[in-house]
């Protein structure tokens, strides 16, 4: 059955890893998807691998965020879904952290999801449409040596809500909801876990919950939160 036959998918940071893996299994699932990425290489590899389109796109500027969704609308007359991917790790505790790491990844994580929720809004809210916002579980418990990571995918937590509150109080017909994976076996996870961590997710374990959130099943789910982590979170919390 192909669950997104048709949609028009905008994945940013789609070069590898899970936004690699949601392309690829939207593309298998019928969607027409776009590959966002400053990996250009990379980044074309994946989009002909899975038959869909490159973009490079810097999620940190605004003046990209305009190109991009203008070029998409242009080429398909509409945006569907848009997933919010893009991320990077710096390890730094609240010691040895810098104020220039701590700025860049809230710009590559919090700023780039607020540029690309607000662009999608404005592109979604006559047809309507599906935003995806990739958080984490270093958002929702102590990751004293992820700090200025944690601290941005706090962020994304928190405009993922405000966002699907404001879609639904003005009657746009745009759902917006956010994923906290846990450890998954990705290039930008492995080097900060070290490879073989045990337990370790598979990036179509987050890929399937994105294709759920991006096709019409969850048509009456916005505003909410899916944590991806085989249950280590619920077990901290116990």
């Amino acid at each position: 059955m192909k669950r997104v036959q048709d949609k028009v998918v905008l994945i940013t940071g789609a070069a590898s890893g899970l936004g690699a893996a949601d392309a690829a299994l939207l593309a298998r699932e019928g969607a027409r998807v776009i590959v966002t990425d400053v990996a250009e290489d990379a980044g074309r590899a994946v989009a002909e691998r899975i038959g869909g389109e490159f973009m490079r796109h810097d999620v940190r500027l605004e003046e990209d965020w305009a190109r991009v969704v203008a070029a998409v609308l242009a080429r398909h007359g509409r945006l569907d879904t848009l997933v919010n991917n893009a991320g990077i790790v710096r390890v730094g505790d609240i010691e040895s952290a810098t104020l220039e790491d701590y700025r860049l990844l809230a710009a590559v994580h919090g700023e780039a999801c607020f540029l690309g929720c607000r662009e999608a809004v404005q592109a979604m809210k006559e047809r309507g449409g599906s935003i995806i916002n990739i958080s984490s579980v270093a958002a929702l418990r102590a990751t004293p040596p992820v700090l200025a990571y944690a601290a941005a995918k706090g962020a994304i937590r928190a405009l993922s809500l405000s966002v699907a509150g404001h879609c639904r109080d003005r009657g746009y017909p745009i759902r917006c909801n956010a994923i906290f994976p846990g450890v998954i076996d990705t290039p930008l996870v492995v080097p900060v876990v070290g490879a073989n961590f045990p337990g370790a997710g598979r990036p179509d374990d987050v890929a399937n919950m994105v294709l759920f959130l991006a096709s019409d099943e969850s048509r009456f789910v916005t505003g909410a939160e899916f944590v991806v982590d085989n249950g280590a979170t619920a077990r901290m919390a116990a």
